[in-house]
């Protein structure tokens, strides 16, 4: 399993396959809302600069339950939440900042590996149900922006230590395991609705 240490270059993720397996180490940005999204875009069309720089970072669709202490903003545990609740906005976010990395579940739609592919971008999938691991692996809060929102909505920068394991689920090139499992999937439903036909068929 290969470690990629942050912020990650085009070149460290272009040769990344669908399906290998790496672990990351530096700086993340993470939010869980939509709420968030909108104001990123925000951001973009009225020129303003995000809070926390956003320009080739990695970017992951992690939720937080978190407690403000007398320390500051504290994270119990993360879990990531489902990708494809993003999928109208991540092109523009992931073209305009020339984002490295995505991460979360579910994937992204073929517009988001499209836009991924042209900036030599990757989406990473995380292990589900992985909480302990992925919460084990926070090392320091760096920033935390948009604090008037709810904590797992929040715009927040991380450093994390052997974050993972992840899988590569959108390669830079833009090629995609979930457009491959749906092209299989319809592919196999013919047959086996056809079977079903003639199943059918024989017992009348």
């Amino acid at each position: 399993m290969r470690n990629i240490t942050l912020p990650a270059t085009r070149a460290d993720v272009a040769d990344l396959k669908l399906g290998d397996m790496v672990t990351l180490s530096g700086p993340i940005v993470v939010t869980a809302g939509i709420p968030t999204h909108h104001r990123i875009i925000d951001c973009i069309e009225s020129g303003k600069p995000t809070p926390i720089d956003l320009q080739e970072s990695a970017f992951f669709h992690l939720g937080s339950y978190s407690q403000e202490t007398e320390n500051g903003f504290e994270i119990l545990y993360m879990n990531p939440t489902t990708s494809t609740r993003f999928n109208d906005l991540m092109p523009r976010i992931i073209r305009h900042f020339g984002l490295r990395c995505i991460g979360g579940k579910g994937g992204l739609d073929a517009e988001c590996a499209k836009a991924l592919g042209e900036v030599g971008g990757v989406y990473l999938s995380f292990l589900g149900g992985g909480a302990p691991i992925i919460s084990s692996a926070i090392r320091q809060i760096r920033q935390v922006a948009w604090d008037d929102l709810i904590s797992h909505y929040r715009l927040v920068e991380l450093e994390v230590e052997a974050l993972g394991p992840l899988t590569v689920a959108i390669d830079a090139q833009g090629r995609s395991l979930y457009q491959d499992i749906d092209e299989t999937a319809a592919a196999k439903r013919a047959g086996i609705l056809e079977q079903l036909a003639r199943q059918r068929a024989a017992t009348q």
